[in-house]
């Protein structure tokens, strides 16, 4: 490896360093008090090194989001490949609850937190705000609802309208889920064995409902 790929390796480990102390000290304590100077002091550089890669906090948060998505992009990329397209609509908010539970802190920052989003306004100036990440995500639901359709379900709704609602309801469950509601109910309530049962339940029954609507 020549003198130009050890700097470009070294670079690219870093930015990885930087993003992965930001993402822990972001959960741990929260995004307002997490400063540049504590995730300099997690990874043992000082701040004017992350300076050097991220303009300030909000851009390192931004920097998380399209990460986010990137993963969330690899766990879907192989649903294209199901033909059928209520079976690939089922297995995608299966996908996307294991996601949400795996990578809560990603989650978070994807579909919770609005600084990802307030650093896209005030900062892409040249997409306009456009929230490019989480629409090509939610354009691979919109599609595939609209095969759906052709399939001969929910023909008597809106594309466009059914997709948001799709994708709040399963979006609505994660949320529940991974900030414990869901636990909490079910432990006072005694009603299944854990929140993750409830969360499976709910869903299994979402899909019953959205078969029965052919």
């Amino acid at each position: 490896m020549g003198i130009k790929e050890r700097k470009v390796r070294h670079k690219t480990d870093l930015k990885q360093k930087i993003l992965d102390a930001a993402i822990m000290l972001f959960m741990k304590h929260g995004y307002e008090a997490t400063t540049i100077r504590k995730i300099a002091a997690e990874i043992e550089f000082s701040p004017t090194t992350i300076y050097l890669y991220y303009k300030d906090k909000s851009d390192i948060i931004y920097a998380l989001h399209r990460e986010g998505f990137r993963l969330l992009a690899e766990r879907f990329a192989s649903l294209a490949e199901v033909e059928h397209p209520f079976e690939r609509l089922k297995a995608m908010g299966k996908v996307y609850i294991r996601f949400a539970l795996e990578k809560s802190d990603f989650y978070e920052l994807m579909f919770v937190m609005k600084d990802p989003l307030s650093f896209l306004d005030t900062h892409c100036a040249d997409t306009e705000g456009v929230w490019e990440e989480g629409g090509q995500v939610f354009e691979f639901l919109r599609m595939t609802i609209e095969q759906c359709q052709k399939e001969g379900y929910f023909r008597h709704v809106d594309t466009l309208d059914f997709s948001l609602l799709v994708w709040s309801t399963v979006h609505g469950l994660c949320t529940l889920s991974i900030h414990g509601h869901l636990d909490h109910l079910v432990k006072h309530k005694e009603l299944m064995k854990d929140g993750n049962e409830a969360l499976n339940r709910a869903y299994e029954s979402l899909t019953r409902l959205l078969e029965a609507m052919k």
